[in-house]
């Protein structure tokens, strides 16, 4: 590889799975994946960590073969974290900025923004981001960038996205006991939109909806910014569940009969029954049981996103309309259900326009360690062109199953 090359890294850790994309970024600005890899997860309920030796374990072997892959160390990343308990808040704030020939400059916005937060965000929360929506210099508003202009007042519209902070210090401490450094946690759909959407969609009006395992979520862009973020508490696991209780059989079968037999398209002409082998035996469902379930979950998922869009009055104001990313977009034609239950155009998202092996992950469920990773190299947070050690133990030999319990336990 170039000498010149640096590497930004996205870690996706959800309730389900696990992924990590790392990518080889130039300094004439060239991209290319180098490395990727998913795993199973474990230790996770509802996108937050239940149990720090889980995820740790799972992050720990998954990356042992995303380094052999692109053979360097992965030592720092960006992650994104999901769950009910993410909320976005607008805010604003007003300085005083000095004399009517003075020129704003970055100090001016870092002041601002912390008035626009100040006292709004509960101090058991953590401030991921602040995405300021607008900027008004002496009552004039409408500005995007203020730098350089002169006035004497300054105030700024924003939308504050937070989290709970011992869920934003338990992923963390996760990741660091499987001695990979947090740079930047990110909640999953604004990930997942980074790597997706195009700056016309953000512009005219765009959501994104991440159909996960465990969570649905949904961040909403126009003019540019991001506007809103919201999670419902249910996702594709729970079609699997449902399934698995109605048809009194074992998930694993709940799951075979969803990825294989079940359409976002509920209308269209299909036999009466599913047969299935499972375990060297054929099984038969009647399909209007299974399709009336699946919909059933289906329709509550996307009724729930439709609240939250209706909430931050979005609903059917989306000229882009809505894009689907996670696993759960894999399922056939759910582009086809979301668009009659939201009533806006919708289509399934996957990352493009990346050099390297990007067509393997060309995935609506790589969307997000895809987009971690384009934001750690829009940041510049990316880590050093340093090989991969022979020395170093590889995380994911044996006898590693008990050094990161060791960690947890060392900080006490």
């Amino acid at each position: 590889m170039d000498e010149t090359s640096r590497y930004a890294v996205g870690l996706d850790v959800g309730t389900e799975n696990v992924r990590a994309v790392v990518l080889s970024v130039l300094k004439n600005g060239e991209i290319a994946v180098v490395g990727y890899n998913e795993g199973k997860s474990a230790g996770m309920r509802k996108g937050m960590v239940a149990n720090l030796a889980g995820p740790a374990g799972a992050i720990d072997k998954m990356l042992g073969e995303v380094e052999h892959m692109c053979g360097r160390d992965v030592n720092s990343a960006y992650a994104t974290i999901n769950g009910s308990q993410i909320l976005s808040t607008r805010t604003e704030g007003m300085i005083a900025v000095g004399t009517v020939d003075h020129e704003i400059d970055g100090n001016d916005l870092e002041r601002v923004e912390d008035v626009a937060v100040m006292g709004r965000i509960p101090a058991n929360r953590e401030v991921l981001d602040v995405v300021p929506l607008e900027y008004a210099i002496d009552g004039q508003g409408g500005i995007k960038d203020p730098i350089g202009m002169s006035g004497t007042r300054l105030e700024m519209r924003a939308c504050v996205i937070s989290a709970l902070a011992p869920n934003v210090e338990n992923l963390k401490k996760a990741a660091e006991t499987a001695d990979v450094a947090v740079l930047k946690v990110v909640p999953s759909v604004v990930a997942a939109a980074r790597a997706v959407l195009t700056e016309k969609q953000k512009e005219n009006g765009v959501a994104v909806i991440d159909l996960g395992g465990a969570t649905t979520s949904v961040a909403v862009y126009e003019e540019g910014d991001l506007q809103y973020v919201g999670v419902v508490p249910a996702g594709s696991n729970n079609i699997t569940n449902d399934l698995a209780i109605v048809l009194a059989i074992e998930p694993e079968l709940a799951e075979d009969i969803k990825t294989r037999f079940i359409t976002g398209n509920f209308d269209s002409e299909k036999s009466n029954v599913i047969k299935i082998n499972h375990n060297k035996i054929e099984r038969v469902f009647d399909r209007r049981e299974v399709e009336e379930v699946a919909k059933a979950r289906l329709e509550e998922i996307f009724g729930e996103v439709r609240k939250k869009l209706k909430a931050a009055k979005y609903d059917q104001r989306l000229p882009e309309g809505v894009v689907l990313v996670g696993g759960g977009a894999k399922m056939r034609d759910i582009e086809v259900f979301a668009k009659n239950v939201l009533e806006a155009s919708a289509k399934v998202g996957v990352p493009n326009g990346l050099g390297g092996v990007s067509s393997d992950i060309e995935k609506p469920e790589y969307a997000a360690a895809v987009g971690l990773a384009l934001l750690a190299a829009d940041d510049g947070d990316q880590i050093k062109d340093v090989k991969k050690s022979p020395k170093k133990k590889a995380k994911n030999s044996s006898g590693g199953g008990l050094s990161f319990i060791k960690k947890i336990f060392s900080k006490f």
